[in-house]
């Protein structure tokens, strides 16, 4: 008997019991779509916490004031008055790594246009960190470096100041007073959201000449921090340690001394999230896979019921001359048609479901075509592995004492 016969023979058989042959397959569609949404909702879960981290800047590195120990006491980070604007020169000049360098401080004020007020960070830097952050501009434009250098009173806003001050209204040219100046909205920024990284809004900012904020709103010449772009994402590790090897020197910390600034690396918080976005979608795989072993089970155990009630059918075709591997084939094709018409409708229910929980608890989701492939191939592996025994059972029959069986 031929392979295409076997697998008519196989289509009929299942086709007498329709209502049997279904339920059998709710194990699997159950398992492969349980599989898919889950790799699908990972995936897309964490897409979007790197397209969040990469939102923070490219191949960025933060470096930030340090600590200050006060008679045995640590005050906590941001506190020393030691990181300087020479430092941030120095890096960008001394460190071979290193792109482009942003020095910057910041300070808490209230906000006011017309009748609306806000109250937001401020945040003094020098015009290549729109550049650093990959910040591009929604209107308008940065301030630039005459304007640093003069401590000129014009502002960039981000996309949240801009909504609590103008509303729909264009801002451009208008005339906010921070504090107690005045100041020109030169730019307004396009929207970044949530920082994956801190949790705060980044939209939630206004940014002036370096210098304007150090003389004007705060009176003091040291940095709060220095953002830093590495040539490459590889390269942010060997800046790492250009940058602290350099600063030490520069600030005259001793052999076995802690330092007065601290370096974080951005890519380490990418790694993170994508090792743990990476665990819990391999953990998660494994309990949505147990549903397709179920499956197979109840695979198994439907097909040695088939066998039980067909008995007497395999008899007859025995004696008319099927071989032990004819029924065989023809019990393992029964298996694999359940297995992947089980797969075929598991992959629509799977895509389905990730659909309807994207929709509903807004989560972005992210199907590989891997996962649809796999999913497919393991079911038939499943259904295979599992109508195996049923399969060599009925091969095996004594053809005179299944002619016998009532």
């Amino acid at each position: 008997m031929g392979f295409l016969d076997a697998f008519r023979l196989a289509i009929r058989a299942l086709g007498r019991n329709k209502m049997r042959s279904s339920l059998t397959m709710l194990g699997m569609i159950i398992g492969v779509g349980a599989v898919i949404a889950v790799i699908g909702i990972g995936q897309g879960a964490a897409a979007k916490a790197q397209e969040q981290l990469a939102a923070l800047g490219s191949n960025m590195l933060f470096v930030g004031s340090g600590s200050v120990n006060r008679y045995g006491l640590n005050v906590g980070s941001g506190q020393t008055k030691t990181l300087l604007l020479g430092d941030a020169r120095a890096i960008a000049r001394e460190c071979p790594s290193v792109s482009t360098t942003a020095p910057g401080t910041q300070t808490g004020q209230q906000v006011v246009f017309a009748n609306q007020n806000w109250a937001t960070q401020v945040m003094g830097t020098e015009p290549q960190y729109f550049e650093v952050r990959n910040w591009p501009f929604a209107s308008g434009t940065s301030f630039s470096e005459d304007d640093v250098t003069q401590s000129a009173t014009v502002a960039v806003l981000g996309d949240t100041v801009r909504k609590y001050l103008f509303g729909s209204s264009n801002p451009i040219g208008e005339t906010i007073r921070i504090g107690t100046l005045p100041f020109k909205v030169v730019g307004v920024l396009a929207p970044k959201g949530i920082s994956a990284g801190s949790g705060q809004d980044q939209d939630d900012v206004i940014y002036a000449p370096l210098t304007t904020v150090q003389k004007k709103l705060l009176g003091q010449d040291w940095l709060r921090w220095i953002m830093v772009s590495a040539t490459s994402r590889q390269a942010s590790y060997v800046a790492q340690h250009q940058i602290e090897s350099l600063l030490r020197d520069r600030h005259k910390i001793r052999l076995g001394d802690p330092d007065d600034f601290v370096v974080r690396n951005l890519a380490d918080v990418a790694d993170a999230e994508a090792e743990q976005g990476a665990v819990m979608t391999t953990l998660l795989t494994i309990v949505a896979s147990v549903a397709l072993l179920v499956g197979g089970i109840g695979i198994m155990n439907i097909m040695l019921v088939s066998v039980t009630e067909r008995t007497r059918e395999i008899g007859v075709r025995m004696a008319v001359g099927a071989t032990e591997e004819d029924v065989r084939l023809q019990f393992l094709l029964e298996a694999s048609v359940l297995g992947l018409i089980g797969g075929a409708i598991g992959i629509l229910f799977g895509v389905a479901s990730s659909f309807a929980v994207s929709n509903l608890l807004e989560w972005p989701i992210l199907i590989p075509p891997y996962a649809i492939v796999v999913s497919t191939l393991f079911a038939i592996a499943i259904a295979v592995f599992f109508g195996f025994y049923p399969a060599s059972k009925a091969s095996q029959l004594n053809p005179i004492e299944a002619l016998r069986y009532e």
